[in-house]
């Protein structure tokens, strides 16, 4: 059986290149979608998701469509001499659009969850407004950011339907790992299929595994900056004890004095009173 590993290459050059376009767009839409406030939130938000939830076949009928000879984008592409329909960047095209929903909407309920308190510190101290976006918004919330962009990854490196569409199955220039495991079993060449999922199998588990671990790494490091902070975790229940037991002690002195002044305003007052009666 001779195999040919060209449609590993253009799937993991299609994929890495399309998730790159996915997370810088991914982003701004969702911080954009984020901020704004008009009556077209809902409309934008929607249609921005909608290559999630239609099939991968309707998504490459519309790039075919927007996209070929006489399409209006396409026109235009045809008359400074690009080609996208049936080359490699349809291709990514194609992954890119069918995996920029997951990151979309990763990014934006990540960056829904950064305290605005924050933002509004940063901006009272005069930071600017795409300052405030990369060093304040952006690290705060890219865990989330960093999960969206793996959940992209491997939707791309799977997408089969608009890929055919507008890429076609041309071996060595645009055939991916899912184009060759379905010809492969059209063909009736089950072990080259079997081949292509095995590879396709250990390159979707060795991301998800890399996924795992650095979300652990994220969780360690947390631990190890509150340590250093805090102590161990004995000594930061101590401190939490003492800081109670004092906050504790610094109320019953302070009910005490409200008591005993409240006692003594009142032994005052009936001094008072007894000698205004005595003077008269």
């Amino acid at each position: 059986m001779n195999m040919d590993f060209s449609p590993l290459w253009i799937s993991l050059k299609t994929t890495i290149l399309a998730t790159l376009l996915t997370f810088f767009f991914g982003i701004i839409a969702a911080w954009f979608v984020t901020r704004y406030r008009g009556k077209l939130k809902g409309f934008l938000d929607g249609l921005l998701t909608l290559p999630m939830v239609l099939p991968p076949t309707v998504v490459g009928y519309f790039l075919l469509i927007l996209l070929g000879k006489n399409g209006p984008i396409g026109k235009l592409l045809y008359l400074v001499g690009i080609k996208i329909i049936f080359t490699w960047w349809s291709a990514v095209l194609a992954a890119s659009v069918v995996a920029f929903p997951l990151m979309y909407k990763t990014a934006r309920g990540a960056f829904e969850q950064v305290d605005i308190n924050i933002v509004y510190a940063a901006r009272t101290l005069g930071v600017s407004e795409w300052m405030i976006f990369w060093k304040v918004i952006v690290p705060l919330a890219w865990p989330g950011i960093v999960a969206g962009a793996v959940l992209a990854f491997t939707r791309a490196l799977g997408e089969f339907g608009a890929t055919l569409m507008v890429a076609g199955n041309i071996p060595g220039r645009t055939q991916t790992i899912p184009l060759a495991i379905f010809f492969s079993v059209e063909s009736g060449e089950m072990n080259k299929a079997f081949i292509w999922v095995v590879l396709i199998f250990v390159v979707s588990l060795a991301v998800m595994i890399l996924m795992n671990y650095w979300n652990e790494y994220q969780r360690i490091n947390t631990q190890r900056i509150g340590r250093r902070k805090y102590g161990t975790a004995g000594e930061y229940k101590k401190e939490a004890s003492r800081i109670h037991f004092k906050g504790k002690l610094q109320g019953i002195r302070a009910s005490h004095g409200v008591t005993w002044g409240i006692r003594f305003g009142q032994k005052y007052d009936l001094k008072m009173y007894s000698g205004n009666r005595k003077a008269r």
